[in-house]
């Protein structure tokens, strides 16, 4: 069983920054592909960004590419999500997530209990 951590949600002004973190434990010692999913009021829950266990590939949803910038923490299986220019849109509970490999990151197997992101416009 593997548990999951986030922190650093709250709220910002539209244009302002907001970084997430999240810590994974359990497991058989496994480095764990991460990332982040998201769920905005009244959508669906969506892939938002991920990372492979080398932390040398990355992806992301296309609108917040260029805004957000995922990355391994220096505490193994830690990962660190930066928001920049962040939108109303923006506004979302993040779920950190395993995956089982880099392929399968929008299927994740593990999800965290979800951190709030409020973004004022």
């Amino acid at each position: 069983q593997v548990t999951l951590v986030e922190s650093g949600g709250g709220s910002v002004q539209a244009g302002g920054s907001l970084t997430l973190s999240c810590a994974a434990s359990g497991g058989d010692g496994t480095i764990f592909v991460m990332g982040w999913f998201r769920q905005s009021p009244g959508k669906e829950r969506e892939f938002a960004a991920g990372i492979n266990w080398r932390g040398d590939r990355t992806d992301y949803v296309d609108s917040v590419k260029g805004r957000f910038t995922i990355s391994r923490g220096k505490v193994k299986n830690t990962v660190i999500l930066e928001m920049n220019n962040l939108k109303a849109d923006d506004t979302a509970v993040y779920y950190c997530i395993v995956a089982d490999s880099f392929s399968k990151l929008k299927r994740p197997i593990y999800w965290g209990q979800g951190t709030q992101v409020i973004v004022s416009s």
